[in-house]
C-alpha cells in the first residue's frame, strides 16, 4: 500500500465521509494530533477520574441489578472528551452529542452549529470583557483563535470550525465507548481474566485512585485491551485512494480508485492467528504486539497504520485503563441473561441491543 495515499480513516470519519478534501483532512489530523498528545500529559487523567467517579456514584443504585453499560460508557466518554477538550461538563455538550448520534439532517446540522457557536461565543465574550487573556489552550481554544484570525486567508470558517468539533467529538468519544463496552462484556464472560485484571489493579493501586505514572504498569489489562481491539476493533477499516495506477500482487488498481481496507478480515484470519482466532485469549499479547503477530505489521491494526494512524490511540487506551481499574476496584461483573449478542458495524463495532451486566459490590459501602 506504499504507493496509495490515505483519503480518510473511519476512526476519524465525520469530515471524510462528508466529502472533505485531503488538504482539510490533513489539517484536522494536525490539530487532533497536537491536542490528543497535549491533553494526555496535561489534564486527561483528572478529567477521566472525575467523570468515572460520577458514573460510579450512580452505579451504587444498581448493585445486584441489571445495568446497560454501552449507554453508561457513552455518557462517560462524552463527559470526558467534553471536559478535556472543551472545558465544559457533559451537561453543556449533551445536546450536541444527542444530535451527533442521530447523524445529520438539515435541521440537526443547524442545531449542532448553534450549540457549538454558543460555546464559542462564551470564549469570545470572556476575552472581550477582559476575563481571560486567551481563548484557551484546549482544542476549542485553538479553533476559536483560528476563527478570529486577523488574516482572512488563514481564518477558519464557521462551517470548518463546526466540522472540526464534530470530528473531535467522534474521535474522542465513540472509540473509547466501544472499547470499554466490549472489554466489560468479555470480562463478564471470562471471570478468570476479570480476576487476573482485578488482582493486578489492587497490586498496583490498592484502593487508591489510579495515577498516570503507574498506568503503564498494567500489563495484564494491556493484554486484555489488545485482544478486545482484535475481536471488536474501534474502526471497521481504512479508506485509501490510489494516486496512480498501482499493482498489488496480481491486482492492477487504476488511478483514483477508492479502497476500503477492512481491519476485521486480518484480525479474524486463522492463517495469522491460528485455529482459535475467534476465542478470547489475551495471552496472545503476553510478549507484546510484535511477537503476537509474528512481526507481520498488517495483522493487527485497530487504529490504522503508519504516520496517519489514529491519533486518539493513546487517549483511548489510557482512558480505558483508568475507567476499568476503578470499576474493578469496586465491582465484580457478570453477564445478564437478558443480553443478546448482535455486534453491528456502524463506524465502530456497536452492540445492537446494548450490553446488559449485573454488578456485585466488593465492599459493603459500594
Amino acid at each position: 500500500m506504499g504507493e496509495a495515499t490515505e483519503v480518510g480513516e473511519l476512526c476519524f470519519s465525520w469530515g471524510k465521509l462528508k466529502g472533505k478534501t485531503l488538504q482539510t483532512c490533513e489539517i484536522s489530523c494536525l490539530n487532533l494530533s497536537y491536542i490528543f498528545g497535549g491533553l494526555i500529559v496535561q489534564n486527561m487523567t483528572p478529567a477521566v477520574i472525575a467523570s468515572v467517579e460520577t458514573m460510579l456514584e450512580k452505579w451504587k443504585g444498581y448493585v445486584g441489578k441489571e445495568i446497560e453499560v454501552y449507554h453508561e460508557f457513552r455518557l462517560l466518554t462524552s463527559e470526558v472528551i467534553s471536559r478535556t477538550a472543551f472545558g465544559s461538563s457533559y451537561l453543556e455538550g449533551e445536546k450536541i452529542f444527542d444530535m451527533l448520534n442521530k447523524l445529520e439532517s438539515e435541521e440537526l446540522s443547524k442545531g449542532i452549529q448553534d450549540c457549538v457557536m454558543k460555546i464559542v461565543k462564551k470564549r469570545e465574550d470572556k476575552v472581550e470583557n477582559g476575563e481571560a487573556n486567551s481563548f484557551g489552550n484546549d482544542f476549542l481554544g485553538l479553533l476559536v483563535k483560528a476563527y478570529n484570525d486577523p488574516d482572512k486567508n488563514n481564518r477558519l470558517s464557521v462551517e470548518d470550525l463546526v466540522d472540526e468539533c464534530k470530528t473531535f467529538y467522534f474521535a474522542g468519544q465513540d472509540t473509547v465507548n466501544s472499547l470499554l463496552a466490549w472489554m466489560v462484556f468479555l470480562l463478564a464472560i471470562h471471570g478468570d481474566w476479570q480476576e487476573k485484571a482485578r488482582r493486578e489493579v489492587f497490586e498496583i493501586f490498592g484502593n487508591q485512585i489510579p495515577d498516570s505514572e503507574d498506568i503503564s504498569k498494567l500489563k495484564i489489562m494491556t493484554m486484555i485491551i489488545y485482544e478486545t481491539l482484535r475481536l471488536y476493533g474501534p474502526s471497521i477499516g481504512m479508506m485509501r485512494r490510489a494516486e496512480r495506477e498501482v499493482r498489488l500482487g496480481k491486482l492492477v488498481l487504476p488511478a483514483n480508485l477508492d479502497l476500503l481496507v477492512v481491519h476485521s478480515a486480518a484480525h479474524h484470519d486463522p492463517q495469522l492467528w491460528g485455529d482459535e482466532v475467534h476465542l478470547f485469549k489475551p495471552e496472545r499479547f503476553a510478549e507484546g504486539i510484535a511477537k503476537a503477530i509474528n512481526y507481520n505489521v498488517g495483522a493487527f491494526c485497530p487504529f490504522g497504520l503508519g504516520p496517519r494512524n489514529c491519533v486518539g490511540m493513546n487517549f483511548a487506551i489510557t482512558e480505558a485503563k483508568i475507567a476499568l481499574s476503578m470499576i474493578l476496584q469496586r465491582y465484580t461483573i457478570s453477564l445478564s441473561p437478558a443480553y443478546v449478542h448482535s455486534p453491528i458495524p456502524y463506524i465502530t463495532v456497536q452492540p445492537q441491543h446494548g450490553i446488559q451486566v449485573i454488578l456485585e459490590s466488593l465492599h459493603n459501602d459500594a
